[in-house]
């Protein structure tokens, strides 16, 4: 077996050994910022099956994001809220992995979403580490596997990340997935 594949059923198994080793990491990543830069991706395997390259380009970065449900904004300060209007338990309509590539993002605006993927959670918080291309470099440029990258701004914002395409459907095809093309919002407009 290859390095990538131990990597792998190490994160598939969570034994002791694994268990042991987040307790001690997620007590350290709840001390840090919610966007932080980081090294090298904690996951090696999920990274390059996701595109990552050990080059000068790439850049991955850990997000925190808060579980559990939404709340709808707040009332405006004279107002009365209506009896029936919920204020908690919505569910968002992205997946809080699209809402932490976002994030990074937002913090990051002159690099590029380019994947992301799961990296622990504890009762409070998720982390997903997010992969991100910097479009203007040369490195990045001179790679046809990636410069495709360059054409796309902002394509997190778009839902056009593998994320974003999960949350909206797009992995659905055929019987039962007519209404989800090209999105949800333009298939109630076509009717009028």
């Amino acid at each position: 077996m290859g390095y990538y594949k131990y990597v792998r059923e190490f994160w598939r198994e969570k034994d002791e050994n694994w268990e042991e080793l987040q307790r001690s990491r997620l007590i350290e990543w709840r001390r840090q910022p919610v966007v932080i830069r980081i090294e090298r991706p904690t996951r090696i395997d999920k990274a390059r099956q996701l595109g990552w390259k050990a080059k000068k380009g790439f850049v991955i970065v850990r997000v925190r994001v808060r579980k559990g449900g939404r709340h709808r904004i707040k009332w405006h300060r004279g107002g009365r809220k209506p009896k029936h209007a919920g204020v908690t338990k919505f569910s968002p309509g992205k997946s809080l992995q699209w809402i932490a590539e976002e994030k990074a993002q937002r913090k990051f605006p002159n690099l590029e979403v380019l994947a992301s993927y799961w990296v622990g959670e504890d009762g409070i918080y998720k982390w997903f580490e997010v992969i991100m291309v910097d479009p203007h470099r040369p490195e990045i440029k001179s790679d046809h596997r990636i410069n495709w990258i360059v054409f796309q701004r902002k394509r997190v914002f778009r839902g056009l990340t593998p994320a974003g395409r999960k949350s909206r459907g797009l992995y659905n095809k055929g019987m039962g997935a007519e209404k989800i093309r090209p999105s949800i919002r333009a298939h109630g407009r076509r009717g009028k």
